[in-house]
């Protein structure tokens, strides 16, 4: 399967890379590259810059987590895209780090987290209720008993270093 979505992703950066050059020229389509990633380096500092100052605010209290974090990751996917060589690649994380498509794309982010979080946590309960005890041993229910007594002394009822009277 990783190798199908490998194989469609060269297939489309490369038949993308192919229209522009015949539509622009091969001169241009370099230079579009070349000004994506560096328009892309600059967006990923000042949005990086952005996304910090929103989760001190969110811890201040000051604005909501769930922003914080969506914003957060939606700028990390775009900062990985950057890097990614490709045309589309390029365009698809100056999406992702525009302060504008964040907001519009946040609500489908927080959900698509939301339903994640769901499953994972419906896994870590189905396995907490089927594996009980690592080391399959006996679990033996008691108390605890406070034996320091009203002399003050240690949990072995002796005075430590103190002399006795």
């Amino acid at each position: 399967m990783i190798a199908l979505l490998f194989l469609l992703y060269v297939v489309v950066e490369i038949g993308v890379l192919v229209w522009v050059g015949s539509t622009i020229g091969v001169l241009w389509t370099v230079l579009l590259l070349i000004a994506g990633s560096a328009i892309g380096m600059i967006l990923v500092k000042s949005q990086w810059r952005a996304v910090m100052d929103g989760f001190r605010r969110a811890t201040r209290g000051e604005a909501s987590p769930t922003g914080a974090v969506a914003d957060g990751a939606m700028v990390a996917a775009g900062s990985v895209l950057m890097f990614v060589p490709g045309l589309v690649t390029s365009v698809l994380g100056l999406l992702m780090l525009l302060p504008v498509t964040r907001w519009a794309l946040r609500p489908v982010a927080v959900a698509v987290a939301g339903r994640k979080a769901t499953v994972t946590m419906a896994g870590v309960e189905f396995a907490s209720r089927t594996v009980r005890t690592r080391g399959g041993g006996d679990v033996i229910d008691g108390e605890v008993v406070d034996v320091s007594g009203p002399t003050g002394g240690d949990t072995f009822g002796t005075q430590g270093p103190r002399a006795l009277p």
